[in-house]
């Protein structure tokens, strides 16, 4: 697993820099916002396994950033901790009725907001809220959505893998391979967010497999974007030798060696508008079938 990101929202310098010197000694990846408008920005490039939130920003207060968080369908699922020099129980309470997590004043004792940071991560992927690599919705919180559309219409579920994934963990290790995951991650935060709309799901549904639900006007001009992107970028993964070759040396039991094609996403969809489901495993059955198609004519 990579390492778990923090984003603090603080507008105090002071306390921000040291929030980030001493989590990252914990082997956090940290970013710091100092408004509530750009933390949201951030959110929504690159999501953290959880947010530091100080209540009173220069722009939007951490109850307004907390309240955009939550009914935004991409960020909804990440774990906020208010932190503030308010001690009012009306206080406390407001911020916990908008989904905060935890609540901790200030002056704090670093130590208790190391624990309560560990404590609401763990609790999170325990629960199987999170993929640890990517940061993504996973499990139960894939099941959810897919429960809630199915009573729905106008809809649409892509699912998505990377082709040629495992060779190239098996050449380039497991660090690297963790590194694709949290790239393909943004890259499709990135799409969505050009693209789509903060009604869109994107979960990680375990491995190289990933989905979005989206409207089915939007499924091309995703898929579009998508593919070429991710088939562009992702070259800066590979050495330079494999780039200018074209394709990476993959060795082979015999101790001779083959050609692998770069990765590339197969893609495959399914939409309300073509069928009826009876059951969320009827979506992701065909969804995945869908996809494999995809995969056996582009791989």
């Amino acid at each position: 697993m990579g390492k778990a990101r923090l984003l603090v929202v603080e507008d105090d310098g002071d306390i921000a820099n040291m929030l980030k010197i001493y989590f990252s000694g914990m082997d956090y990846e940290v970013d710091v916002a100092p408004r509530g408008g750009l933390a949201l920005e951030k959110t929504r490039s690159v999501l953290p396994h959880l947010i530091v939130l100080d209540i009173m920003l220069p722009d939007i207060d951490g109850y307004e950033v907390c309240r955009n968080l939550r009914t935004n369908t991409r960020t909804s699922h990440i774990p906020v901790i208010f932190l503030t020099q308010r001690d009012e129980r009306s206080d406390k309470l407001q911020g916990l009725e908008l989904g905060a997590d935890d609540y901790i004043t200030k002056p704090f004792d670093i130590e208790e907001l190391k624990l309560r940071v560990q404590g609401a991560i763990r609790r999170s992927e325990r629960e199987s809220l999170t993929d640890p690599r990517s940061g993504l919705p996973a499990g139960r919180l894939i099941e959810e959505q897919l429960r809630k559309i199915i009573r729905q219409a106008d809809w649409a579920l892509i699912d998505m893998r990377l082709n040629h994934f495992e060779p190239f963990r098996d050449v380039y290790g497991f660090v690297a391979g963790d590194d694709v995951l949290r790239f393909t991650a943004m890259l499709l935060n990135e799409v969505v967010d050009e693209l789509g709309s903060n009604t869109d799901f994107i979960g990680h549904a375990g491995g190289d497999n990933f989905i979005i639900i989206t409207k089915a006007e939007n499924v091309e001009s995703l898929r579009e974007r998508m593919k070429n992107r991710f088939a562009q970028e992702v070259q800066t993964h590979y050495n330079f030798m494999d780039r200018q070759q074209g394709f990476m040396l993959m060795p082979k039991p015999d101790g001779a060696t083959a050609q692998v094609p770069f990765m590339t996403l197969a893609m495959g969809h399914i939409s309300s508008k073509e069928q009826s489901f009876a059951d969320i495993r009827e979506i992701t059955e065909m969804a995945a079938e869908a996809r494999r198609s995809d995969s056996s004519t582009s791989a």
